[in-house]
C-alpha cells in the first residue's frame, strides 16, 4: 500500500524536482516507509511512490520500479493477491525479477501483456507503468475502486495521483471549484466518478484503464464488467461454496511479511472474517470502537466475538468531542463525503494503526450478500419495483416507486427543487435537469429489479462512497485496509446466482447467517443489522449545527441560502444539515484561501 504520483510535461520543459519532491511528500502518510522517485533522462517525466511495506520489506522493492532493460518503470499502490501465481507465469517466459515484491508483476506483466494486463490481476491496485520505446503512459484501477486514482490534464502536462492534495500543491493548479460536482454531491454524497470536486481533475472510474502519449492524446477504456448468469444453485450448495470461496479469499488476504489484524464490530460481516482466519489458524488481533453511554454501541457484541474465537481485542469508547476531528478530516479525505460514519472509521483505523500496518475489513458483503432493506423491498415488491418502472424513472419519468432508494441512499434528499432552494441563484445553473444521472449511468435494464440495484450499489455507493471512506481513513493513519468480501472470485459467483438464493424466509444475508450458525452464539446470529454509526445525539445536536452554519463560510461567501439552514434547523432536518457541515468543512480547508 502506498502513494503514488507523477507528471509528463508536453512542453519539453524539465520538471522542477524540488517542486515535485514537495508534491510527493503531501502523500507521506500513506507510505512513511520510504520516499522515492524517478525521472526521465530529458526530465520531463516523473514517477513517485511513497511506500507502505506490506511484502517484501528490503530496500529492494521499493518503488518506481524498472524492468530489465531499464525501459519500462511503474509506480503502484496496492496488492496483487494472485502475484506468486503471475510471477511462476512471468520467469517461466523468462523475465528476471530483481525483488519479492508483488507489485514487480505489474512491470513484467506489462512486457508481456500490456493493454491486457489489468483483467489478469486480482487484487486492489491503482498503477501507473511508462513505457520509453513506446512513448506512452498507461494506467489502471482496480475493478471495484478500492483504490483511489486521480488525474488532471491540460494542454501542457499530464498529473496522476493517489490523492487530490499533490494536485492542489501545483503551483500552476487553479482551484476552480466544478459547481455541477457540488450539486451532485448533495444528492449522492459524494462526487460520482469520473468527476470530482475540481474543475478539470477527474477520478479514473473503476475497472478501467487509461492510456496517453506524448501528443497529449488520451483513452479511456473499460476492461471488466460484472455479468450474471442467472445460475440455479440449492440453498445449501450455495452456503457451501461461499463459505469455501470466503475462506479462500481471506487466506489470500493474510498475505503479508507484517501482522495483520481485523475491524470487528460484531456484524455478521466482520464475524465472518474472524471464523475464516479461526479455520486458518491465523494468530488474530481485532479492532472495535465503541460510543460513550449508547445502548447500541457495538463493542459488546465485538467483545464476545473477540472471546468465543480468542483474539488479542483492543476497543476504544469515543464521545461527543469526536465531532472535532471533522475539520482535519476535510483534509485527510480531499472532497466532501457525506458518510456518517467517516469518523468511527477514522477512529479505529488510528487505533488499529497502533498495533499492526494491515486490516482486514468487512466492505462489500452488503452489496454481494444482499444485506440492505431495498433489496428485500424489490424481492417484496415485484410489481411495483418492475424493470420498466426503475428504467423510467431513472431517466426522467416520475414514478414514485423508486423515490425509496434514491431516498435510501441520500440520507437527506437534494433532488432539483431541493438544490434550488438550498444555492443562492448564481449557481442554479450547475444543478442537473435529472439528479440522478449517475443511478442512471449505471442502471442494466437487462438485469432483474434486485439484480439492478445490486449492480447500482456496488458501482455508485460502494464505489464511490464506502472504499473512498475506508481507503482515506486508513491511509490517513498509514494503514492499509484489505476488504475479502471483494475478492473476484467470490464476487463473481455471488452475483451470477439467481436472486431467489439470497433470501431465505426474508432474512438479509441469510447465507452468511448460515456460514455463521454453527460457531457463533445466538445473540450474534438474532441481532438486527446496524450500520457502523453512532448515536444519534452525535448527528442531531441543534446547537451544534446552528453553531457551524449560520455564520457559516458558504453563508458569507453568497453561496448557500441562510433561510434554508434556519428552516432546517427549525425542521430537524439533521441529514441536509450534515451534508451541508461537512461541504463547508471542506470549503473552509481547501478554497477559502
Amino acid at each position: 500500500m502506498c502513494g503514488i504520483f507523477g507528471q509528463w510535461n508536453f512542453n519539453n520543459k524539465p520538471l522542477n524536482n524540488e517542486i515535485f519532491n514537495a508534491q510527493r511528500n503531501t502523500l507521506l502518510h500513506r507510505g512513511p516507509d520510504n520516499a522515492n522517485s524517478w525521472f526521465s533522462k530529458d526530465g520531463t517525466i516523473g514517477l513517485a511512490q511513497t511506500r507502505l511495506s506490506i511484502i517484501d520489506l528490503d530496500a529492494r522493492a521499493n518503488q518506481p520500479l524498472h524492468n530489465e532493460n531499464n525501459t519500462i518503470h511503474g509506480v503502484v499502490n496496492g496488492e496483487i493477491y494472485n502475484y506468486k501465481e503471475l510471477r511462476t507465469e512471468l520467469e517461466n517466459k523468462g523475465h528476471i525479477f530483481k525483488s519479492n515484491s508483488d507489485s514487480e508483476v505489474i512491470i513484467h506483466g506489462w512486457e508481456e501483456w500490456e493493454t491486457n494486463l489489468p483483467s489478469k490481476l486480482n487484487g486492489m491496485f491503482a498503477f501507473t507503468i511508462f513505457d520509453e520505446t513506446k512513448k506512452n503512459l498507461f494506467a489502471a484501477r482496480d475493478r471495484f475502486g478500492i483504490k483511489p486514482f486521480y488525474y488532471h490534464l491540460t494542454n501542457n502536462k499530464f498529473i496522476f495521483v493517489s490523492e487530490l492534495k499533490a494536485i492542489v500543491e501545483d503551483s500552476e493548479f487553479k482551484k476552480d471549484i466544478d459547481w455541477t460536482s457540488v450539486c451532485d454531491y448533495f444528492t449522492y454524497r459524494y462526487v460520482p466518478s469520473p468527476k470530482t470536486i475540481w474543475h478539470n481533475v477527474f477520478k479514473l472510474p473503476p475497472a478501467h484503464s487509461l492510456q496517453i502519449d506524448f501528443n497529449n492524446k488520451i483513452i479511456i477504456s473499460e476492461y471488466w464488467k460484472l455479468n450474471c448468469n442467472n445460475v440455479q444453485l440449492s440453498f445449501s450448495d450455495t452456503v457451501e461454496k461461499a463459505h469455501e470461496l470466503l475462506n479462500k479469499s481471506v487466506k489470500k488476504h493474510l498475505l503479508s511479511d507484517v501482522e495483520i489484524g481485523t475491524f470487528l464490530s460484531g456484524g455478521y460481516d466482520s464475524t465472518a472474517l474472524v471464523l475464516m482466519q479461526h479455520e486458518l489458524n491465523y494468530k488474530q488481533k481485532t479492532f472495535s470502537i465503541g460510543f460513550e453511554n449508547w445502548n447500541k454501541s457495538e463493542d459488546k457484541y465485538a467483545e464476545i466475538i473477540a472471546k468465543q474465537f480468542n483474539t488479542e481485542h483492543h476497543k476504544e469508547i469515543i464521545d461527543e468531542s469526536s465531532l472535532e476531528l471533522l475539520d482535519n478530516l476535510a483534509w485527510n479525505y480531499d472532497e466532501p463525503n457525506g458518510d456518517i460514519s467517516t469518523i468511527p472509521t477514522f477512529k479505529v483505523s488510528e487505533l488499529a494503526s497502533k498495533n499492526v500496518k494491515v486490516v482486514l475489513s468487512g466492505e462489500g458483503a452488503d452489496e454481494i450478500f444482499g444485506g440492505y432493506t431495498w433489496h428485500h423491498n424489490l424481492m417484496n415488491c415485484k410489481n411495483l419495483f418492475n424493470k420498466e418502472n426503475i428504467y423510467n424513472y431513472l431517466h426522467g419519468n416520475k414514478l414514485s416507486g423508486i423515490k425509496g432508494y434514491a431516498n435510501a441512499m441520500a440520507m437527506g434528499m437534494f433532488n432539483k427543487k431541493k438544490l434550488k432552494e438550498l444555492l443562492t441563484p448564481e449557481y442554479h445553473n450547475n444543478i442537473p435537469d435529472n439528479s440522478f444521472w449517475f443511478y442512471k449511468q449505471h442502471f442494466r435494464k437487462e438485469l432483474s429489479p434486485l439484480k439492478a440495484f445490486q449492480y447500482i450499489d456496488i458501482k455508485t455507493f460502494m464505489a464511490e462512497l464506502v472504499l473512498q471512506k475506508v481507503d482515506r481513513a486508513s491511509m490517513a493513519n498509514s494503514l492499509e485496509a484489505r476488504v475479502p468480501f471483494l475478492d473476484l472470485e467470490l464476487v463473481e459467483f455471488m452475483f451470477n446466482l439467481n436472486e431467489n438464493v439470497y433470501f431465505k424466509k426474508g432474512q438479509q444475508k441469510a447465507i452468511l447467517q448460515e456460514i455463521l450458525k454453527p460457531f457463533v452464539p445466538k445473540e450474534i446470529i438474532e441481532r438486527k443489522k446496524q450500520g457502523f454509526t453512532g448515536p444519534d445525539k452525535y448527528y442531531q445536536n441543534r446547537a451544534w449545527y446552528k453553531s457551524e452554519l449560520l455564520d457559516s463560510v458558504l453563508v458569507k461567501n453568497g453561496i448557500i441560502n441562510k433561510q434554508f439552514i434556519e428552516n432546517s434547523l427549525n425542521s430537524s432536518d439533521y441529514w441536509r444539515l450534515w451534508k451541508i457541515v461537512i461541504f463547508e468543512k471542506w470549503f473552509k480547508k481547501w478554497k477559502k484561501n
